[in-house]
C-alpha cells in the first residue's frame, strides 16, 4: 500500500485521477471515457487511421501523433452556409491518429453533463444549439430549423437546433443536471424554452404564448413556452446558459464613460 500524498517537501506529486462517469467503445473502434462531475471532459483513444471531428475550438488536449484537418465537413458548401446563417462555427476540425494509438480530449465549457449518444444507422437526435462537442467520422452533423412560424419567430434559441444522424457515437454537452421524460402518443410537456436540451425527432416541438394577462405581466416566466408533444423521449436541463448569464449580469463590473 502506497503512502497518501501529504505535500511533504520533495515528495512526488501524484494527484488522484478524476472519477470516470461513463466509458465505452464507438462504431469505428474508438474508445472513450467521460471524466469529472460538474465540468466534465471526454477522452478519446484512437487507433491508427481513426478520425473524430468537432467544431472549431472544441479540442482541449491531444498527443503528438494526432493530426488536425479543418474542413467544411457536414454538407459541403451548403452546410457551411447553414452554419453561417445559424451562427454556428463555419468549419469543422477532423482529428486523426497516425503511427500508433493517439489520444484527444474535449472539455465542456459550462457546468453540466457530457452525454454519449450511441446512434444506430439512420437514428437521429435533435439537440439544443451549440450542444455538439465531438463525434466519430461516421456521424452526420446538420443544422435543424424549426418550420412552424411560432417557433421560428418567438422560440429564440429553440428556433435553431442541431441534428445528429447515425451510425456512430456522438457527444453533446447539456447544461446543469438532466431529467429524462418519455412522452406517450399525444402527451404534452410545457417547458421554458431554455430548458429543452434534446429530444427524439418523433417529438413535435412548438411554441405557444402564455395565457392570461396577469401571467404575462407578473408571472416572470416570459411570454412563450415550448410545447413538446409525444411520442418520444425528451431531455430537460436544469441550468440553461442564458439563465445563468442573466443571473450574474447584475453583479458584473460596469464600465464607465
Amino acid at each position: 500500500m502506497t503512502n497518501a500524498y501529504t505535500n511533504a517537501s520533495g515528495q512526488r506529486l501524484d494527484l488522484p485521477d478524476p472519477n470516470v462517469t461513463a466509458q465505452g467503445k464507438g462504431l469505428t473502434g474508438m474508445e472513450y471515457k467521460i471524466i469529472g462531475s460538474t465540468l466534465q471532459a471526454v477522452i478519446l483513444e484512437l487507433d491508427p487511421g481513426e478520425t473524430v471531428f468537432s467544431e472549431s475550438g472544441g479540442m482541449a488536449w491531444m498527443t503528438n501523433n494526432i493530426t488536425m484537418n479543418t474542413s467544411g465537413r457536414g454538407g459541403g458548401l451548403g452546410g457551411v452556409l447553414k452554419r453561417a446563417v445559424s451562427g454556428e462555427s463555419l468549419f469543422l476540425v477532423e482529428y486523426t491518429s497516425q503511427g500508433g494509438k493517439g489520444t484527444v480530449a474535449f472539455a465542456s465549457d459550462f457546468p453540466g453533463k457530457i452525454v454519449a449518444l450511441n446512434l444506430g444507422q439512420g437514428q437521429q437526435m435533435i439537440a439544443q444549439k451549440q450542444a455538439f462537442l465531438c463525434a466519430e467520422k461516421t456521424v452526420n452533423l446538420d443544422i435543424h430549423f424549426r418550420r412552424r412560424l411560432g417557433a421560428g419567430l418567438f422560440g429564440g434559441e429553440g428556433f435553431v437546433l442541431q441534428k445528429l444522424t447515425g451510425p456512430g457515437v456522438a457527444f453533446v454537452c447539456l447544461d446543469g443536471e438532466i431529467m429524462e421524460y418519455t412522452l406517450g402518443q399525444g402527451e404534452v410537456l410545457k417547458v421554458d424554452t431554455g430548458h429543452v436540451a434534446m429530444y427524439e425527432p418523433t417529438v413535435n416541438f412548438d411554441i405557444e404564448m402564455v395565457k392570461g394577462f396577469t401571467n404575462i405581466l407578473f408571472g416572470g416566466e416570459g411570454l412563450f413556452l415550448a410545447t413538446l408533444t409525444g411520442p418520444g423521449r425528451v431531455w430537460l436541463q436544469t441550468m440553461p446558459t442564458q439563465n445563468l448569464a442573466k443571473a450574474i449580469m447584475p453583479f458584473l463590473p460596469k464600465t464607465s464613460g
